[in-house]
């Protein structure tokens, strides 16, 4: 260490001063060593692992007028500490220099004006490194609850007596020096300022475990003002738990919990989110805001038991009425006097917003009973055939998605019901599936191609051949325009053809032996 860092020492009184040393003719206490109350003291095999920690102490009794300075401490330990981060030995120097020469008003009590300290503090690490510092029993009783039962004591003649107290096995020493700085600060709330929320929650552990009080407090009403990342969530979460604080962080806790909810008060909160987003008027907003909400929705699987069936059906059900409306004006208005742009918009906001639905409903696996109703919509599937493909390919679009999740086994329904949705809606699928590749970017046709050879792959023998025979005819007229199932043309034929004929041949070679045993 430098001349100069040892004059400023000198300066600030963590070398020894006959002015603050303690005097042989006033009574000393035992020193009391006192494990860390936020941990179990070690057993006594640890005592033993700190020669130089119990030399200390019983060098004490035998001078009690020498108290090493932190400067010697410090030094004696810099020989055998070598992991312990330079950064935070010139923190602790910084906290004890403010310490004895508060900067401004409101910072902290005058440590002149208190007089000499008469409480020996020793803060010593589990990795060996110490601090010691000269405070005062007026304000360590005040504040702490903890202290002030340990420097309750006094001698045989009811006198006063100088206390040594060291703590050991700390986690931090730092964070135990600055909670026993703040308990000298005046204005908590002002030096809490600008602190991380890691270093706050440190200091509230070391206040809770010595039961100040008053910086508890402080670092409650600062980590409730404060803002938090979702990473921040948790730890403020864990210490509290591990705490126990109870009532006082009630308070910080409430941006995270509420009322116990009822389902039937979700469910209305759930609407009204989903209502207003197919209502929504921006509609950039209102692709980004279907982003974000079907993506909260799937972090959780449980977050979707929030969203009940009949909340979902009864949206489906308005943006059906909301299309059939659509489509219904689209027909009736000469297409000479309407806006071709706001046509097509309306209804490719009205399709699009119940594909969003369904796509939940399939998420939630409880699309099952929609399949039946889009396979029940004859009138809308009439309009849809009256209005140009550039119109109304949107609306196609909820017929490949419905077939995308049969193919995959995602929904489950009767052959009845997929002839059914087949029957209302192939030939338009087929009829706008060329605008549908050209027009809508998130459609991809590999996957729609996959989905519908599977959907129609699952029904009898005999609706297959008439649903790919007409395929086959309409492929070979418009080509790429039509979806290429080929892949389920080739199963057909092989189901119809080659292993039917195999399986009539291996039948014929069947023989069935009944052999005889007497008992």
């Amino acid at each position: 260490m430098s001349t100069r860092e040892v004059s400023a020492m000198i300066k600030q009184g963590f070398i020894s001063d006959q002015t603050l040393s303690f005097s042989p003719s006033r009574t000393t206490a035992t020193p009391s060593r006192l494990y860390s109350p936020s941990s179990s003291p070690p057993p006594a095999s640890t005592q033993q692992s700190h020669p130089q920690l119990t030399e200390s102490i019983r060098h004490s009794h035998a001078q009690p007028t020498h108290h090493p300075t932190l400067f010697e401490m410090m030094s004696q330990e810099q020989i055998h500490e070598t992991n312990k981060p330079i950064k935070s030995q010139s923190r602790i120097f910084k906290l004890l220099s403010d310490f004895r020469n508060p900067k401004g008003p409101g910072n902290g009590l005058s440590y002149v004006e208190l007089g000499p300290g008469d409480v020996r503090l020793t803060v010593v690490g589990k990795d060996g490194f110490r601090v010691c510092m000269d405070v005062h029993k007026k304000i360590l009783a005040e504040k702490s609850r903890f202290f002030a039962e340990k420097l309750a004591r006094k001698d045989k003649e009811n006198r006063e007596i100088l206390h040594t107290v060291e703590i050991s096995e700390c986690d931090d020493v730092e964070v135990y020096v600055e909670t026993v700085v703040l308990m000298y600060c005046e204005d908590l709330k002002k030096r809490l300022l600008g602190e991380d929320l890691d270093r706050v929650l440190a200091l509230l552990k070391v206040s809770a475990a010595v039961m100040f009080d008053t910086g508890i407090m402080s670092c409650l009403e600062h980590l409730e003002a404060v803002p938090w990342s979702e990473d921040d969530e948790e730890k403020v979460i864990s210490v509290l738990s591990e705490l126990d604080l109870q009532d006082s962080a009630a308070e910080v806790l409430q941006r995270l919990t509420s009322e116990p909810s009822t389902s039937t008060r979700a469910d209305d909160i759930f609407l009204k989110l989903l209502s207003g987003v197919l209502q929504a008027k921006d509609d950039k907003a209102r692709r980004e805001m279907k982003t974000v909400i079907s993506r909260l929705l799937k972090e959780d699987a449980s977050g979707y038991d929030n969203v009940s069936k009949d909340t979902l059906y009864s949206l489906c059900h308005r943006c059906l009425s909301s299309l059939i409306l659509c489509l219904s004006e689209a027909t009736g208005i000469d297409d000479s006097r309407r806006d071709r742009g706001v046509l097509m918009a309306e209804i490719a906001r009205e399709a699009d917003n119940l594909h969003w639905i369904v796509d939940i409903l399939i998420d939630k696996k409880i699309c099952d009973e929609f399949v039946k109703v889009w396979a029940d919509q004859k009138e809308l599937a009439i309009l849809h055939s009256k209005i140009p493909t550039m119109y109304r390919h949107e609306i196609s679009r909820i017929t490949a998605q419905l077939c995308i999740a049969i193919g995959r086994g995602l929904i489950l329904v009767p052959k009845d019901t997929r002839s059914s949705l087949l029957s209302t809606w192939l030939e338009a699928l087929y009829e706008d599936f060329g605008w549908m590749k050209r027009a809508c970017r998130s459609v991809d046709r590999k996957l729609v191609e996959d989905g519908l050879s599977q959907t129609i792959l699952t029904l009898p023998l005999l609706q297959q051949q008439a649903i790919l025979l007409n395929w086959f005819d309409r492929f070979l007229n418009k080509g790429a325009d039509c979806p290429n199932i080929q892949k389920a043309f080739e199963i057909w034929w092989r189901r119809a053809f080659i292993r039917q004929y195999s399986a009539e041949q291996d039948s014929s070679h069947l023989q069935i032996t009944v052999c005889d045993y007497p008992k």
